[in-house]
């Protein structure tokens, strides 16, 4: 490496040399550093990810996890834990070198987070607070694991939060069929409801629903993506989980419904997604509808739960909806 003062700007550059994983040599350059000092720091925080040392800051160490993890994971999941990085670990640990990160310094961080509070006063909820300790103990066991750091300061410090939020609250039969009624006089989202609760399926599995995801004949439907939006883009993405790969009995009412819904839409084609809605609007018209309907809001996620109760195989359900429901 060199450092140099461009005389034309009074600033100063350097020039940093390098062999990559591949045994090729490459060159490439920083300018516009005020000072030398500016410059010489950034030329051995350089050095020190080529080497792979823990001396470098730990801002260096994510940009390093960043290339090491990024590829590895599905985009969606790594959008959440870079905004996690970006606006919760690096403000705080971002210029402490990752050597001498201590388990008192981690402490004091999860303090200050366990008592913030937004203009608002509301506070991070014990899962987020969860999902954020984990993430910053996610990176330093990627540097003892991989690049030789002694311990991970996490685990003395110990955790925070916890993993769930609070008791799930359930909607019986009855008071979901007083929710659709309401929801009848939208249509997209009364058959979206009508998906994640008989269906049993979350919120960007529904989203990703296509005409082809259905077999009419057979009364099922195949539950094989995910949708996401991301930076402004429709992103498609595998489900959550392995597992989450199944095909799924829809009960017949269900199927005539949902075949009467896709001869409302124009131009779809078979690979078209049939629910033009989004998260945000589903969330508030679950809180409309509750609330026209006379029953406690609860959170969309947990409309699919009493599905593992309510099987397609119970003789009366399609008597009840028959009785419930007016068709369009």
């Amino acid at each position: 490496m060199a450092v140099y003062k461009e005389e034309k700007t009074g600033t100063w550059r350097v020039i940093y040399r390098y062999t990559d994983w591949t045994g090729e040599k490459k060159q490439t350059q920083k300018r516009g550093f005020q000072t030398k000092r500016e410059a010489q720091a950034w030329e051995r925080e350089q050095l020190n990810k080529a080497r792979a040392d823990l001396d470098m800051t730990f801002k260096s160490f994510v940009e390093q996890y960043t290339a090491d993890m990024q590829t590895r994971i599905k985009e969606n999941t790594w959008a959440t834990k870079e905004h996690i990085i970006r606006s919760k670990l690096l403000p705080y640990f971002g210029k402490l070198k990752m050597c001498n990160i201590t388990a008192q310094q981690i402490i004091t961080w999860q303090n200050e987070l366990m008592n913030y509070k937004d203009e608002n006063g509301k506070a991070l909820s014990p899962v987020y607070l969860k999902t954020i300790n984990n993430q910053l103990s996610a990176i330093f066991n990627h540097a003892v694991k991989f690049y030789n750091l002694k311990e991970n300061p996490c685990r003395k410090a110990g955790s925070m939060g916890k993993k769930k939020n609070r008791e799930m609250l359930f909607w019986t039969k009855e008071e979901y069929l007083k929710f659709a009624e309401v929801m009848m006089d939208k249509p997209q989202f009364y058959y979206a409801f009508e998906m994640l609760y008989w269906c049993g399926i979350r919120e960007g599995e529904l989203l990703a629903l296509t005409p082809a995801d259905f077999d009419f004949k057979k009364g099922t439907v195949s539950i094989n993506k995910s949708y996401q939006r991301l930076n402004g883009r429709d992103v498609i993405t595998t489900p959550k989980t392995e597992k989450s790969n199944r095909i799924i009995t829809m009960p017949q009412f269900l199927v005539e419904e949902i075949q009467d819904y896709l001869r409302q839409l124009y131009d779809v084609g078979m690979n078209d997604r049939m629910f033009l809605v989004t998260k945000s609007g589903l969330h508030r018209e679950m809180a409309r509808g509750a609330q026209e309907a006379g029953v406690q809001r609860i959170r969309i996620h947990d409309i699919r739960h009493p599905y593992v109760k309510h099987t397609t195989k119970n003789i009366s359900l399609q008597k009840q909806k028959s009785q419930a429901i007016n068709r369009f």
